[in-house]
């Protein structure tokens, strides 16, 4: 076994001060208490099987919702819709406005689709409505909630399980269940900046489409 070379002049140790390597944006839809939609703007998910994981800040009406209610939207936009997602980011459903989005200039709003210019759907399963907007959407159900060991935690961990997706006819490889990446690709969000993705570099030899 070879000996690791020093590590080359290149290279530095930072110390970012968070991780958003790259990751898709995802517009959650939730109930609220008095039985309005809520919208949460978030980047922090990972899919495994039919398994899709959420890191959402305590401090979201959303993370509320999820706790009370257990259901959700999963809706991802196209990279043209950035502008309508950062039109909600600095909003929140909570009122009052918890202190620490409070210092950080967020403000409350009861109806973040008007906001927005987002038209809601009706779900098939699940209460919270879609996003017409979105091209990929995907009703879920909340089966963990994890908190963090940490006690200045401010973030939840909620596991949960999509049951029926909803995918424009356009991003679709007709007559199967493929999305086409020749036509669709998510919103990224990388080091809190907004990006859409590159051209198609190659197939994994996995890929069914």
């Amino acid at each position: 076994m070879l000996a690791p070379s020093p590590a080359p002049a290149e290279h530095l140790v930072i110390r970012p001060s968070i991780l958003y390597f790259g990751t898709p944006v995802v517009l959650i839809t939730t109930m609220s208490e008095d039985g309005s939609a809520n919208i949460s703007p978030m980047s922090s998910a990972w899919a495994l099987g039919d398994r899709v994981v959420l890191g959402v800040s305590c401090a979201a009406q959303g993370a509320e919702n999820l706790r009370r209610h257990g259901e959700c939207v999963l809706n991802f936009p196209s990279p043209e819709l950035w502008r309508k997602v950062e039109s909600i980011a600095r909003t929140t459903g909570r009122n009052p406005v918890p202190p620490q989005k409070a210092e950080l200039g967020f403000v409350h709003v009861r109806d973040k689709f008007a906001l927005g210019g987002f038209t809601p759907l009706a779900s098939e399963i699940v209460t919270p409505p879609r996003i017409a907007q979105c091209p990929l959407q995907c009703e879920a159900k909340v089966v963990a909630l994890h908190d963090s060991a940490e006690a200045a935690a401010t973030y939840l961990i909620v596991e949960t399980r999509v049951l029926r997706i909803h995918a424009h006819r356009d991003i679709v490889v007709a007559g199967t269940d493929h999305i086409d990446t020749g036509r669709w690709a998510p919103l990224l969000y990388v080091f809190r900046h907004y990006f859409g993705t590159g051209p198609d570099l190659g197939r994994n030899f996995r890929a069914e489409s």
